[in-house]
């Protein structure tokens, strides 16, 4: 049997979403595997030096190593087009795929799939950034169609601290987060490890959460072709969605 590949562009300070993907991948070894490129990001704010982390010819320097490889498709495993305004993701993918003929995918984009698939409409935020980051995507998501009627954040600015984020930490947000009784939880950040905590959280608080590394991940799965149910992660993955979405 062949084995689909999928890359993934990282930010360099990550230190969760590559064990969690390959955790979430487990039921699908020897089906589908999962290849990283790395782009400097250590710090997320609402300034000049770093909103220039994520320059276009910086992304596309990682997409081309990854294309070197025998790959279905390359997602960009990161959330700035959250706050930085979904026409640069779109502008990344076209990009990609015009460099490497390879289809192109991110976090972004993948939120709003996943919104759109399982008719989520009304969003509230669980995130580890600063408030005037957050205060952004929650204008963005709703420029996009998807308004956001509640929103919690640690104010972390590091994104090493973010990936250092304790669970009960998580959990607060989540539990915050919840009291504005959304249609689903958006938890906005490739390094925030929520992604262990959604299928608890979700049968505590009633509500679906949208993980940015499982979504991510739900959406690499539909770029190969494959479907989940990939069981023990919530209710996106659990369901029989992603090839088709």
């Amino acid at each position: 049997m062949s084995i689909a590949r999928i890359g993934h562009i990282t930010p360099s300070s990550n230190t969760q979403l590559e064990p969690l993907t390959y955790a979430m991948n487990r039921s699908l070894d020897g089906r589908l595997a999962h290849h990283f490129s790395r782009i400097r990001v250590k710090h997320l704010a609402l300034e000049a030096a770093s909103d220039a982390q994520f320059r276009l010819e910086t992304m596309l320097a990682g997409a081309r190593l990854l294309a070197d490889a025998p790959l279905q498709g390359i997602v960009w495993n990161g959330t700035s087009a959250s706050w930085r305004g979904l026409e640069n993701d779109v502008a990344l993918c076209e990009a990609i795929t015009r460099e490497t003929g390879l289809p192109a995918s991110t976090s972004t984009l993948a939120f709003y799939r996943a919104f759109r698939t399982f008719g989520w409409k009304t969003v509230a935020l669980a995130v580890p950034y600063t408030e005037d980051i957050t205060e952004d995507i929650a204008k963005e998501y709703t420029r996009q169609g998807f308004p956001v009627v509640g929103a919690a954040s640690l104010g972390i600015r590091e994104n090493i601290d973010i990936g250092a984020s304790p669970a009960d930490d998580i959990r607060k947000v989540l539990r915050s987060a919840a009291t504005s009784k959304p249609d689903c939880i958006a938890v906005v950040c490739t390094n925030f490890n929520a992604t262990e905590l959604v299928q608890e959280m979700e049968a505590e608080l009633g509500i679906p959460i949208v993980d940015s590394i499982a979504v991510t991940f739900w959406e690499a799965c539909r770029l190969a072709g494959m479907s989940t149910p990939v069981l023990g992660w919530g209710k996106l993955l659990a369901s029989d969605t992603a090839a088709s979405a």
